[in-house]
């Protein structure tokens, strides 16, 4: 059974419409994921977190990204997306 997402995709694609077809894609595989094992949600945002972060830093160093890491490194393009979008700049 595949878990339902927090936020309906149309909503996510109407609030975001600069996220990219495959940022959107890897949101919903990679929230499906962590959200389908209740037990270890946390640990496996955990995860997805730490490794979305060295895909990055290994695409920005030049380096090949699995399929794997391509996925993790659009998802954290896609949550960077969505922050920047509800975070207000203090003055």
């Amino acid at each position: 059974m595949k878990a339902d997402l927090p936020v309906a995709l149309e909503r996510l694609k109407t609030e975001f419409p600069e996220l990219s077809e495959e940022e959107l894609q890897a949101y919903v595989t990679v929230t499906r994921r962590v959200l389908g094992d209740p037990t270890s949600r946390a640990q496996g945002m955990r995860a997805v977190m730490d490794g979305a972060r060295q895909a990055q830093q290994k695409a920005a160093a030049g380096g090949t990204l699995t399929p794997d890491e391509q996925l993790l490194a659009r998802y954290l393009a896609a949550m960077a997306k969505m922050q920047r979008s509800t975070v207000k700049k203090v003055q």
